[in-house]
């Protein structure tokens, strides 16, 4: 199963870390918040990735071209325009990057990587956010809802979209960003998806939200289910988010690293 990554956004609120590369490339323990997202999928067994770009796209393509350059001791013969990698240290991912257009927003993207997910299911995720979810039991599941779509539910401050979840994990509700949330629910949308390719019927364009019309549409042909993860999840808006985060990880025991090194 395919696993979409969302990276194309310019990422303004942290604008200290992304006037110079895109958002998903900004660094926690020396690695891109990207790579510690892949490395969550890859522990589950998900390797095969579709990355949608768009600003500063070239510096993530970069990265994955000369991926075991990064991480790896070289030799370098100048002369003779020879390069000998050292205990090469790569990942077992396949990595698709499609520009998804500079401008385009969440729904945009995903209508663009159409293409390249062969009319199967696929997961999909923002690249600024990290959890500790467990992404089999989220595509169990989804396959037991036998929706369209499953979101996972978390429950970070009221800041975020809210959604509200009937007895029966059915999504009744969705209001992004709201100005106040339901007295009895206070879960909010986190990201990490399992879709299935029915989604890309709800999707115009460019320019659609895949938070607006796309899913309150499903929540209103009741497509949409909500996978609760009372877990560790945190997104890295702004630069408090990236130190946060950078602490976690230097505390050597950062929750959402559920891999081995």
């Amino acid at each position: 199963m395919k696993t979409v990554i969302l990276a194309g956004g310019f990422g303004t609120r942290l604008s200290e870390e992304t006037d110079v590369r895109p958002k998903p490339m900004v660094e926690i323990g020396g690695k891109p918040i990207l790579w510690h997202i892949m490395k969550l999928y890859s522990c589950f067994g998900f390797d095969d990735f579709v990355i949608c770009l768009g600003y500063k796209g070239t510096q993530i393509k970069e990265y994955f071209t000369n991926y075991s350059l990064h991480y790896s001791d070289l030799t370098i013969d100048i002369g003779k325009n020879e390069i000998e990698v050292h205990d090469s240290k790569s990942e077992s991912w396949k990595v698709t990057l499609v520009d998804t257009g500079l401008n385009s927003m969440t729904g945009g993207r995903i209508k663009r990587i159409e293409p390249y997910i062969d009319d199967e299911r696929f997961m999909m995720t923002y690249g600024d956010g990290l959890s500790n979810v467990n992404l089999i039991k989220l595509n169990d599941f989804h396959e037991k809802q036998e929706k369209y779509a499953t979101l996972t539910a978390v429950q970070p401050p009221s800041r975020f979209g809210a959604i509200n979840i009937d007895s029966n994990n059915n999504v009744k509700e969705f209001r992004e960003k709201p100005e106040g949330i339901w007295k009895n629910e206070s879960w909010i949308n986190g990201g990490f998806f399992v879709l299935e390719n029915d989604v890309f019927d709800y999707i115009e364009g460019d320019l659609t939200h895949f938070e607006r019309e796309p899913l309150e549409n499903l929540v209103n042909d009741n497509q949409l289910s909500a996978f609760k993860h009372d877990g560790f999840w945190k997104p890295m808006d702004m630069l408090r988010d990236k130190k946060e985060l950078e602490e976690m990880w230097n505390s050597n025991n950062p929750p959402w690293k559920l891999w081995k090194d």
